[in-house]
């Protein structure tokens, strides 16, 4: 039987504080839970409102005018203390206490991992990052037998499941599958980020069927064709499955290089959705659209033959399997001096 979330933070031991970032309101932490490490992840969630007012725009499109607050958790309505911390003018600055439901105004959203494996922990402790130029070549010699690893050791066990075996079913927002055209399948289910509720802050994934694509790098011109119907579809069905409370035309598309996990998946965000870090920077998230204009230009070994500039992490595994060596060779090669040794904001000694 699966133990529930409840059960097992009940039996959360705290070790210490991995990250956490006052712009997007979340905690990493780390401890364990039956002797096996866990990562607990927590989010302020974003204030909520009733119902929006709204009114047929010129272009026939209903737009928004102003928010009703109603209930007693909505917006003012819900402040139950009141602190004054500072005044000038006709400015006034102050804390609150609000009042808080599970169904209406929950505090925080919680995400666990557990068991947490060493790469899970350096994906979410706090680290310095850097710019890295990755060539096909360095591709070929560094990325992709990192890659293969992915598989050999089963680590993507949990995708097959949500895919073949169920998994996540309650959560799933649309299913396009049948076994005569397995290829053009995908699942659209809720991202991990979004508290599904609050729709400013949407945040879906779609993950296709396809085995053959793993990243970026493996897309071809040939696919091409295949992406513009799967970006249609998207901007089509997601906001019919959202009463069109957000319209096709508001929805960021993206891929994200270096991907979390090694299957083709994108990424469906309200564009409203500031409150994201890095992962719709330049540097990490690739535009759908962009990425289908490149392919008609690219030869045919499409995203193979290009140096892609991306964002990595030094707690990341890829850096200190050749792309740290590739990045000094690198800015060697542009005349970039090399820095003296520092001691950087965490008090670690750096080249």
């Amino acid at each position: 039987m699966v133990a529930n979330i409840g059960a097992l933070i009940s039996k959360f031991e705290y070790e210490r504080v991995l990250d956490s970032n006052p712009q997007t309101k979340v905690v990493s932490l780390l401890g364990t839970i039956d002797n096996k490490a866990a990562i607990v992840t927590a989010e302020k969630t974003h204030f909520s409102v009733d119902e929006t007012i709204k009114k047929p725009g010129p272009n026939g499109r209903r737009t928004p005018i102003f928010f009703q607050c109603e209930n007693e958790y909505s917006c003012v309505n819900s402040i139950e203390e009141l602190k004054e911390i500072a005044s000038n003018d006709i400015y006034y600055w102050g804390l609150a206490v609000l009042k808080q439901d599970m169904e209406h105004n929950p505090t925080a959203k919680l995400n666990l991992i557990w068991p947490a494996t060493p790469v899970h922990i350096r994906k979410y402790e706090q680290q310095n990052l850097h710019l890295v130029r990755e060539s096909p070549e360095l591709y070929l010699q560094v990325v992709e037998p990192y890659i293969q690893e992915f598989f050999d050791q089963g680590r993507l066990k949990w995708v097959n499941n949500i895919l073949y075996g169920g998994a996540e079913a309650d959560r799933v927002v649309y299913k396009d599958f049948s076994e005569d055209k397995k290829d053009d399948g995908f699942i659209i289910l809720p991202d991990m980020k979004w508290d599904g509720v609050n729709l400013d802050a949407l945040y879906l994934v779609a993950i296709v069927y396809r085995a053959d694509i793993r990243s970026m790098r493996d897309l071809r011109p040939n696919d091409r064709e295949w992406l513009i119907k799967l970006n249609n579809k998207i901007r089509t069905i997601v906001p019919a499955c959202y009463n069109y409370a957000v319209h096709a035309d508001e929805l960021r598309i993206f891929v994200h290089y270096q991907p979390s996990y090694y299957h083709f998946h994108i990424h469906i965000v309200n564009i409203r959705h500031a409150g994201l870090g890095d992962g719709v920077a330049a540097g990490k998230a690739f535009l759908l659209e962009d990425i289908i204009e490149s392919l008609g230009y690219l030869g045919p070994n499409g995203f193979m033959n290009r140096t892609l500039t991306y964002v990595i992490g030094d707690n990341h595994e890829l850096w200190n399997r050749g792309l740290k060596d590739a990045v000094a060779l690198q800015l060697e090669k542009d005349g970039i001096p090399k820095l003296p040794k520092v001691v950087n904001k965490f008090n670690q000694v750096v080249d």
